[in-house]
């Protein structure tokens, strides 16, 4: 009875650990296998159908090498199992799933080292069993029991702890597995080779330990087989702490790895907006000067070409009224309020017209009011950033679908204290979203030079007691905002700041003292 349930646990828990497999690979990579069309032309998932794939596989695969190598057999057969198990999750990644080779690496090892820890750590299940079985000895020495209930009782308990132990394996290997996946937010990271060392280090090294215990565990004494505990009781506490250590220097280095990322990106961010805002600052003084100088020598010399139009006749009048009319073409497109925002705008506006012929550019909702204390160049950063997205995406959408249309509105309202900016642009409707994070990725190529434009607003609106949050609607959902044909979608973009200059300066005391 009891070698019976020892096989279908055994089993059961084979099939346990290709369920977890499948669950932590997914959590990193898409699925290859396509969904099926099965009962009554019902779709399949087709995570469902590749989980299902790997658990079968991952089954048969365990549950052979079970059967070749049985309890007891050569302690260098655990070794080599490990080997073979590595060799065919690098088979069933390549298969099943759209794997790269280095995160790979980082998966199997992991996943091996994960399996062997929660392996070891439910083993000691059965070693703790011993004061169960010395007090069932005991009631069948004292004569309390019979020779065929004591031989139930200990077919039943024998029974009873290889399920707890097997169970116990499945539940820690999922408890671990999911703590790792949760701890590695940026999935999508391109790491490099010393990175991958730096993380693939901890789970070797518990795979390797995992590997020699089961080497030495069992020994050879008098012709007869017998666990190192047995020499050795101090090792039914150290193992399991060894095992523990294990696990939580592979969750550390992995949550480490990920604090590292995430200072390094917030450095390159800053460090990029502070040159960003140290740049926009001596152009912001410059474009309100020039501003400012334009529209005085405009009315001035349009009040002088006026008078000089009376005075003079004939030709000269035509050519004095074909004069003003080139100091017409001085004034800017836009006029929003903000001299910073109406040069701004002027460019980008002008720069879309030479990327994306015809694109509609509507910035007449965008005004600032006198009242508004938001820095020029805080400005700046914000409409830059946006106008440079927007036009971006209106970019892909041409090349895309040329007959789409192309179109940029910007508008602004108040409520309160509170100042909202709005940046529209129609795009292809595809967003890489992160699995882990607020704003979607850049669809550019080089992912860790670009894509910081929204951290860089969402800073500059924080120094304003602000926020940034984007929304996505299809083309035509909104009667009044739909334009030409359909074939895209629309992007919003949204940006709260409080109108307040104290706010600004809290949020620069506060990170100076960070």
């Amino acid at each position: 009875m009891a070698e019976k349930v020892t096989l279908i646990c055994e089993i059961a828990a084979f099939w346990g650990q290709g369920c977890c497999l499948h669950l932590f690979f997914r959590s990193f990579l898409a699925c290859r296998i396509p969904g099926g069309r099965l009962f009554y032309g019902r779709g399949i998932p087709e995570s469902r159908v590749c989980g299902v794939l790997v658990t079968v596989c991952w089954g048969i695969l365990k549950s052979v090498l079970y059967e070749l190598t049985p309890i007891g057999s050569e302690s260098m057969s655990g070794f080599y199992k490990l080997l073979l198990q590595g060799a065919f999750l690098w088979i069933i990644a390549f298969c099943f799933y759209e794997a790269e080779k280095k995160i790979t690496v980082f998966l199997i090892v992991t996943f091996l080292a994960s399996s062997e820890i929660s392996f070891f750590t439910g083993y000691m299940i059965l070693n703790l069993s011993s004061p169960v079985l010395d007090w069932e000895a005991q009631l069948f020495a004292k004569g309390r029991i019979g020779v065929s209930a004591f031989e139930i009782l200990l077919h039943v308990t024998a029974a009873l702890l290889q399920i707890l132990c097997c169970a116990l394996w499945i539940l820690l290997l999922a408890f671990f597995l999911r703590k790792v996946a949760g701890a590695f937010r940026e999935k999508d990271y391109a790491m490099h080779r010393t990175e991958l060392l730096f993380i693939l280090t901890p789970p070797l090294m518990g795979l390797l330990l995992c590997a020699l215990l089961r080497i030495i565990m069992v020994t050879v004494e008098n012709g007869m087989p017998a666990l190192l505990y047995d020499r050795y009781p101090v090792l039914r506490f150290l193992v399991p702490a060894i095992m523990l250590l294990s696990f939580l220097s592979i969750f550390y280095s992995v949550k480490l790895f990920q604090d590292m990322i995430s200072l390094s990106r917030e450095k390159s961010s800053r460090a990029v907006l502070e040159q960003q805002i140290e740049t926009l600052q001596g152009h912001t003084r410059e474009v309100e000067r020039l501003y400012e100088g334009v529209r005085s020598v405009k009315h001035d010399m349009g009040n002088t070409l006026a008078v000089l139009q009376r005075l003079s006749g004939g030709e000269y009048s035509a050519y004095l009224a074909e004069l003003n009319k080139s100091f017409e073409k001085l004034e800017l497109r836009f006029r929003t309020g903000n001299a910073v925002a109406d040069a701004l705008l002027n460019m980008k506006y002008h720069e879309a017209l030479q990327k994306i012929p015809g694109v509609k550019f509507d910035a007449d909702g965008l005004q600032f009011a006198k009242d508004i204390v938001i820095g020029g160049h805080d400005i700046s950063v914000i409409l830059g950033n946006a106008l440079d997205n927007a036009i971006e995406a209106c970019l892909r959408l041409r090349e895309k679908n040329p007959r789409a249309g192309q179109f940029i509105r910007l508008s602004s309202f108040r409520k309160g204290k509170f100042f909202f900016l709005e940046v529209e642009n129609s795009f292809d409707g595809k967003l890489r979203e992160r699995k882990s994070g607020e704003f979607p990725e850049t669809m550019k190529k080089e992912r860790q030079i670009h894509g910081i434009g929204f951290s860089n607003m969402k800073k500059t609106a924080e120094k304003y007691d602000g926020a940034v949050d984007y929304s996505v609607a299809a083309a035509g959902s909104n009667p009044e905002r739909t334009e030409n044909a359909s074939g895209y979608a629309i992007f919003t973009l949204s940006v709260m700041m409080k109108n307040n200059a104290e706010s600004a300066y809290v949020y620069e005391r506060r990170k100076e003292n960070t």
